[in-house]
């Protein structure tokens, strides 16, 4: 079950965190990987790791915010093979409130989380149309639906893909394109190491239990856990799904009181 022989599966921000852990678990299920991410050599290094472990992977330099390089990038792959999924997984963070969001911050995140997942859905969907179907995952966060402190231009993001989800999956019905998105609480990735280091220098060990206990079940998510839904939901498996949202939360959402 689950598996992905044959398919050729897009996956942004495909070389670090959770995406890493999906480019890893689809290559290892049948498929043939193509990460769009805007560290090339990042890339080409998973790209080469995912190849030696006997999978099929390519790396493309993308940056994701620039419609014309998206549509170079996503056309050629298309001419060589027919895209069956696009997981669009990159997106980048933002810590502020309202007031404290600077303008310059707000459009990077405007251009990267939304406009980035407009720009590959605006160069794959037609590709789909073409091939007869396809699937489209994206990944939100608990940050759409739940309030989040000084998570302002954040949250705005994903709760945008969350309904650009929904608007996908009933546009293209039609088309045998399905639609879904993951929402994930807290997620054990470099980035979170990396943020605690810069904003708790010294309290290392303290933020991340605190972080990790604002989770119900007491920890953060393991990538490979976020990756396992991912490769559930683009599989034949879950060919009756679309328009839904995914909560993998460790209980956030629902048992925090």
């Amino acid at each position: 079950m689950f598996r992905l022989d044959n398919k050729v599966a897009l996956i942004t921000g495909g070389a670090s965190g959770i995406g890493l852990a999906i480019s890893t678990i689809f290559a290892r299920q049948g498929a043939q990987v193509h990460i769009l991410e805007v560290n090339e050599s990042l890339a080409q290094q998973t790209a080469e790791t995912i190849r030696q472990e006997g999978g099929t992977a390519f790396a493309h330099a993308v940056d994701i915010s620039n419609q014309q390089h998206v549509l170079e990038v996503i056309d050629g792959i298309a001419k060589e093979n027919p895209i069956d999924i696009l997981v669009n997984n990159a997106g980048i963070a933002h810590i502020g409130k309202a007031h404290t969001t600077q303008e310059a911050d707000f459009d990077r995140i405007v251009n990267v989380n939304i406009k980035g997942v407009y720009n590959c859905l605006f160069a794959t969907i037609p590709h789909m149309q073409k091939n007869g179907g396809g699937v489209i995952l994206n990944m939100v966060s608990i940050a759409a639906t739940v309030g989040i402190p000084d998570r302002f231009a954040y949250s705005a993001s994903k709760g945008a893909v969350y309904t650009m989800t929904l608007s996908v999956a009933r546009d293209y019905l039609s088309d045998h394109i399905r639609c879904n998105s993951i929402s994930p609480a807290r997620v054990h990735t470099p980035f979170v190491d990396g943020f605690i280091a810069k904003t708790y220098p010294g309290q290392e060990k303290e933020m991340f239990e605190k972080l990790s206990k604002t989770q119900p079940i007491g920890r953060m998510a393991k990538p490979e856990e976020i990756a396992g839904l991912a490769l559930y939901l683009c599989s034949d498996e879950a060919a009756f799904i679309t328009g839904c949202d995914y909560l993998i939360d460790g209980g956030f959402e629902k048992l925090n009181n």
